[in-house]
């Protein structure tokens, strides 16, 4: 019986404190309302002829990249992102970390081509993206100058031709 007793009157207690089902549990005056749980608002970006946009749906998160020949959609359980910047005006990055600490880099250019690297391998210095030499061969040509480049993934399947170690940063 003493069990009883702190059971009854936690449950009385409670009863005056939660709504039923179905019920809205009314405002405590002087006390701002929760916002309402609905999706974030859109966000956007367009760089040249590239455009970039995001939406949050619950825990889902779909950002769209629209070119002047193509349209690609993904979707994902993000921790951070998707960013976008652009690059002289022209180069469009988006950069997102998924919910398993799994970060990516991406770069579209204007003629449909795109480089996708982890994030582990690209540095900021000085407000520019310095990515691996490697991918300045992938890059066309026209947008080469809109990156810093370092030497430090020479692999054996990817190794580092001795004359594009002069572009290097570090």
């Amino acid at each position: 019986m003493r069990r009883a007793v702190p059971l009854v009157l936690a449950g009385a207690l409670l009863a005056g404190s939660l709504p039923a089902f179905g019920q809205a549990k009314a405002p405590v005056p002087g006390k701002a309302a929760a916002p309402a749980a609905a999706a974030a608002a859109p966000s956007s970006l367009a760089c040249g002829s590239l455009k970039a946009e995001s939406s949050r749906s619950g825990a889902t998160t779909r950002w769209t990249i629209t070119g002047p020949t193509d349209r690609t959609t993904e979707t994902g359980t993000l921790r951070s992102g998707p960013r976008f910047d652009c690059l002289e005006g022209a180069v469009l990055t988006v950069e997102v970390t998924s919910t398993a600490g799994h970060s990516l880099f991406t770069g579209y250019f204007p003629d449909g081509t795109s480089i996708t690297y982890g994030r582990q391998q690209i540095d900021r210095r000085g407000g520019r993206t310095v990515l691996p030499v490697q991918a300045r061969a992938r890059i066309p040509e026209a947008y080469r100058a809109a990156f810093d480049y370092h030497c430090r993934l020479d692999m054996p399947a990817d190794p580092i031709p001795a004359a594009a170690r002069a572009v290097c940063l570090f």
